[in-house]
């Protein structure tokens, strides 16, 4: 099954609802639209009811989503006494007002703090920043988890791999991208991947050596360690992890080696490359980033998205709701 009807299949009967501050734009309405006429998730759009409205019911939509207007909203007093209280010190009762009022992206966050909603997608006309700060300071990372980090869902057909750290960590450390691995096989499995993971570095086994060569080294042990049930193994170059026939001159034994399908980079400069050569060069779809970590799902979007990464990303979002 592809892999979005599989998700679609998976949130059948959930109703999850998932917060799309940027409401009034015209990709995510057109988003909402589809997501609507094709899924069970419940759109909660931020902004002007009335113009909202008129909108959709000229496209055919007349329910299956549900619009706040963050200018008159009955629970304005209890989100920002929980704002408050969240940001102990850090924010007066006047300051929680006003950033309510003029940051859509504060606003949802609190939604999905105070589950009133499952997740948020944002980031079509705000910066990424402007996304993932809130979502740092009042959602913060789930237990034991000391950072986020974002992975890509790389698409061709039938194949699906996972890339991570590809948008967040600039220079991960050993510690970090062992967090990184795990983090990310959690979302493998959320897309129906079975995790072989590799760990990669422009070295196989010694075969090259320097810093980045020993973090990934450690970064492989700390994981292995941490979780002994997963299968992890690195230092690995990209040809080893993927291609049989190198694995076994560069690795041979490696449950890993020339089958692995979620690729740890050693920083973001290899990821943010890679992924995008796979995507120019190699005719994948790469859709994210997924932000791992968080208490509860916040994403972001690129803000050259089109309607369709938006419905795709409010998928994601609620499959990590239903699967956490």
């Amino acid at each position: 099954m592809e892999v979005f009807e599989s998700l679609k299949a998976n949130l059948v009967g959930k109703n999850a609802r998932i917060v799309l501050p940027e409401g009034e734009e015209p990709r995510i309405l057109q988003a909402t639209k589809r997501l609507v006429k094709e899924t069970e998730v419940i759109p909660v759009l931020l902004g002007n009811p009335e113009k909202i409205k008129i909108y959709l019911e000229i496209e055919g939509i007349e329910d299956g989503y549900e619009v706040i207007d963050p200018q008159h909203y009955d629970k304005f007093d209890e989100m920002v006494a929980a704002l408050v209280e969240r940001r102990k010190g850090k924010m007066s009762e006047e300051d929680a007002r006003k950033v309510l009022v003029e940051d859509v992206n504060y606003f949802g966050v609190m939604l999905v703090y105070l589950g009133l909603v499952d997740g948020m997608v944002s980031g079509a006309i705000h910066s990424t920043a402007s996304t993932v700060r809130p979502a740092l300071q009042i959602i913060k990372t789930r237990p034991n988890v000391t950072r986020t980090s974002g992975a890509f869902l790389m698409v061709r057909g039938t194949e699906r791999y996972l890339f991570g750290d590809c948008a967040i960590n600039i220079n991960p450390d050993a510690e970090a991208l062992a967090e990184i691995a795990i983090n990310s096989a959690i979302t493998a499995k959320m897309f129906g991947i079975e995790p072989k993971i590799a760990m990669l570095s422009y070295s196989t086994k010694g075969s090259g050596f320097g810093e980045s060569v020993d973090k990934v080294v450690e970064a492989t042990k700390i994981a292995h360690d941490l979780r002994p049930d997963l299968e992890i193994d690195g230092e690995l170059q990209f040809d080893a992890a993927f291609v049989p026939e190198t694995a076994a001159l560069k690795a041979p034994g490696s449950t890993v080696a020339g089958q692995a399908n979620v690729f740890i980079f050693p920083g973001i400069e290899a990821g943010n490359i890679g992924y995008k050569m796979a995507e120019r060069l190699g005719g994948f779809a790469a859709v994210g980033p997924v932000l791992q970590g968080l208490n509860k799902p916040v994403n972001d979007l690129s803000r050259g998205c089109n309607a369709d990464d938006v419905y795709k990303l409010t998928l994601i979002t609620a499959a990590q709701a239903v699967h956490q």
